[in-house]
């Protein structure tokens, strides 16, 4: 098991090996991700590849500070473009689209490669502002919008009704509307 300064050197130095290592320490959970979006085995892995492509073009020059936040967002946002170009007619019915429906009106759209620096900007104040969230209330979030649990599965993990999720979530949209708000994002 490497650590995660360790595979940033190996990204630094350009060594084609972390791709493997990263693969191995980080791949299912980045598949689990991606699948829960899209739904799709296969186009759960071809988002993996995806990630891993935008690891190895992003470090150097950039050095996250929370690798595994970091590929989650990589593989998250090309699960978000293939659902986006397979659903763009319809949404279906799927956690995800709630989820998402939950958030849009929080954080911009991505849609514009413009703003690319702008969304690694929101990335990592979305990053810091989980850090400085109790364990509870950071797990329930990250659940919902980075792994598109449904509230009732939350509801089970976290031994909570369905409404005191809803509205623990609620409360977890507003906090981070403040946050954004403050720091110029909205």
């Amino acid at each position: 098991m490497h650590d995660d300064q360790r595979i940033i050197e190996l990204l630094n130095q350009r060594d084609e090996q972390v791709l493997q290592i990263i693969q191995k320490q980080y791949g299912a959970f980045c598949r689990q991700i991606a699948y829960r979006i899209i739904g799709n085995r296969e186009d759960a892995e071809e988002c993996v590849n995806d990630m891993l492509m935008g690891v190895w073009n992003a470090i150097p020059p950039n050095a996250p500070d929370h690798l595994p936040a970091y590929l989650a967002a990589l593989v998250r946002k090309a699960a978000l473009q293939k659902y986006e170009r397979a659903h763009r007619q319809k949404r279906g019915g799927t956690q995800f689209s709630a989820a998402l429906d939950e958030i849009s009106e929080i954080i911009p759209s991505t849609d514009c490669v413009d703003r690319e620096m702008e969304q690694r900007e929101l990335t990592a104040a979305i990053t810091a502002w989980l850090q400085s969230l109790p364990p509870d209330t950071k797990r329930m979030f990250i659940q919902r919008y980075y792994m598109s649990d449904s509230v009732k599965t939350i509801a089970e993990k976290h031994k909570l009704s369905v409404g005191a999720v809803k509205m623990k979530l609620l409360r977890i949209r507003q906090q981070l509307r403040e946050y954004l708000e403050k720091e110029g994002f909205v």
